[in-house]
């Protein structure tokens, strides 16, 4: 059973790691790259360059899946959408990570960043920031504001970044990405779109002589089923979907 796949309507995971010095950007390195990963996953077969040249390898969207890699001048980012589970999406990031020492030659040293990142959606049609409001609430301090006539919310996007140990380089974010807008309050229509909750747990700065890109995103993803399970999941997740399902 895939619990996060119950969750919402997607979800997916994702694995960033952000370099300090600018990545290869030769045609056959990024190609010998991508085509490597191409093998282990046959279905990541369209390739194309963004206008900001950023170089992209994408899945289809089938079945609600995607799977997707991208190269930027300084990060490689690694995304699974609704696999069949946790797994199956770490299994393409953990390739990158053994892949990127050698084809990208980046190393434990080049390390500014790495991320595990869980993003979940809830498709929803209507004012998505008065949802969070009334789903998670609001502080004491600024609950006296409900009461005013007439007036509605317009933006409550709550987020949170932790310190997760003494040196503050391991840290973890909850973001709650709204889209309703002014217009489609004042109008009263609303576009059946998705509003976004992101978690994040991050490794800032170089990596140890002993440390790995896949032990430590090992110890990310670690670190992230936790604090999902004993702070986000209940809290936040269940809540939203619960408000939602009553509308």
């Amino acid at each position: 059973m895939n619990l996060y796949a119950d969750l919402a309507d997607d979800y997916y995971c994702n694995m960033n790691l952000s370099t300090e010095m600018a990545l290869p950007n030769g045609r056959e390195t990024v190609l010998g790259f991508l085509e490597r990963v191409q093998k282990s996953y046959p279905s990541l077969r369209n390739f194309f360059q963004r206008e900001n040249g950023d170089f992209v390898l994408e899945q289809d969207k089938e079945s609600g899946q995607q799977r997707w890699i991208s190269i930027e001048p300084r990060r490689i980012c690694s995304g699974a959408l609704n696999q069949t589970s946790v797994d199956d999406a770490v299994g393409q990031h953990e390739l990158v990570l053994e892949l990127i020492p050698y084809m990208l030659s980046v190393s434990q040293l080049d390390c500014e960043a790495l991320d595990y990142m869980m993003g979940f959606d809830f498709l929803y049609r209507g004012n998505h920031d008065q949802l969070v409001a009334d789903a998670l609430g609001v502080s004491p301090s600024c609950d006296a504001f409900s009461g005013i006539p007439g007036a509605q919310v317009l933006n409550f996007e709550p987020s949170v970044t932790l310190a997760l140990e003494g040196s503050c380089r391991r840290q973890a974010r909850l973001v709650i990405e709204t889209r309703t807008n002014a217009y489609q309050v004042r109008r009263d229509e609303f576009p059946e779109e998705p509003l976004s909750v992101y978690f994040t747990v991050r490794q800032y700065g170089s990596l140890g002589p002993d440390t790995s890109f896949l032990d430590s995103l090992a110890a990310l993803r670690a670190n992230s089923e936790e604090l999902l399970e004993q702070h986000v999941i209940e809290q936040v997740l269940r809540p939203i979907a619960q408000t939602i399902a009553s509308r």
